[in-house]
């Protein structure tokens, strides 16, 4: 243990780069905005390094910085990125009231005219509802180019 704490001193400035790149390279496969605070925090060690500074400082400095980088930037990062699900143009029509311009019944198919005037065609929430042309309906969801409406 000795041995390896005494050669890592000799190099701690390529200890830091190695550091470094290992944080990219974790990041790049997790993508959980985590390990690239570290990697972060590594390149001005690389710097400090060069100081003489002892390495068990040079540990206290790295983990305070990759702490403060976290708890301080990553919330500010994961807002900015919007990490998640991202809702597309199809899923803010859910909720939206369109006009039937071809009967829905049972098991067929209709048409719904939506405000922005693009025609979709529209199957029933409930099988058994038929819903006449020129009536308002709400959008439920939708299932690949169809729409599923409700009275």
């Amino acid at each position: 243990m000795k041995n390896m704490l005494v050669f890592i001193s000799n190099y701690d400035s390529w200890f830091w780069l190695a550091v470094l790149i290992v944080c990219c390279i974790l990041e790049f496969f997790s993508l959980g905005l985590t390990t690239i605070w570290a990697a972060i925090a590594a390149l001005p060690m690389i710097f400090i390094a060069r100081t003489n500074l002892d390495f068990r400082w040079q540990l206290i400095v790295f983990v305070s910085l990759t702490l403060l980088l976290l708890i301080f930037t990553r919330p500010f990062a994961v807002k900015k990125l919007k990490n998640g699900s991202l809702k597309t143009n199809v899923d803010s029509m859910i909720g939206s009231q369109v006009l039937v311009t071809e009967k829905i019944s049972g098991f067929e198919k209709g048409s719904v005219k939506t405000k922005n005037g693009v025609i979709w065609s529209a199957s029933a929430a409930e099988n058994s509802v038929e819903i006449p042309e020129g009536s308002l309906c709400n959008v439920c969801e939708v299932k690949g180019n169809t729409l599923i409406v409700s009275l």
